[in-house]
């Protein structure tokens, strides 16, 4: 699943794309910019695509931007062999996990610090996927991260 959130860098507003599994909520890529659109989401969506070997006929969910019904966007994954999901209209929490992944890396890293500098708003983010991935423990996940769960549902003893 996909999405964006909005980011204020000193006076102006910067755009954070995200690629998530839905299953296990692990953030499989990202891309940060100063534009909200079908760039960024390609940017995010190749960022996900180098990390995971998909499988043809995957999923992918997202809300019903632009940024996503794009011409480009779609082409995309097509040639991956992707099939595209958008949110029913009206329906916002069709996009719920991701919409969490937000809320939690804001309340974390984001709110009560003021960010001047892109630099500084993408090191905090290169930071913080890592940590959401890994050690950040997930209710819905029986008290366990996204990189545990994930290692559990293959099979695969946690170190």
């Amino acid at each position: 699943m996909g999405d964006i959130t909005y980011l204020k860098v000193g006076a102006i507003y910067r755009y954070l794309a995200v690629v998530m599994d839905k299953y296990t909520r692990r953030v499989l890529g990202w891309a940060y910019g100063p534009r909200k659109d079908v760039a960024l989401t390609l940017r995010a969506l190749n960022s996900a695509v180098r990390r995971r070997r998909l499988r043809r006929g995957l999923v992918f969910h997202t809300d019903r931007g632009t940024e996503y019904a794009g011409a480009a966007f779609k082409r995309r994954l097509a040639d991956l062999g992707i099939k595209q999901s958008m949110n029913r209209p009206g329906k916002m929490t069709d996009n719920a996990f991701i919409e969490s992944f937000f809320h939690s890396m804001k309340s974390e890293i984001y709110h009560g610090v003021r960010f001047e500098e892109d630099g500084a708003i993408r090191e905090a983010l290169k930071s913080y996927v890592p940590f959401y991935n890994t050690d950040r423990l997930h209710s819905s996940l029986h008290y366990v991260s996204p990189a545990t769960f994930e290692q559990r549902a293959r099979g695969v003893e946690c170190q």
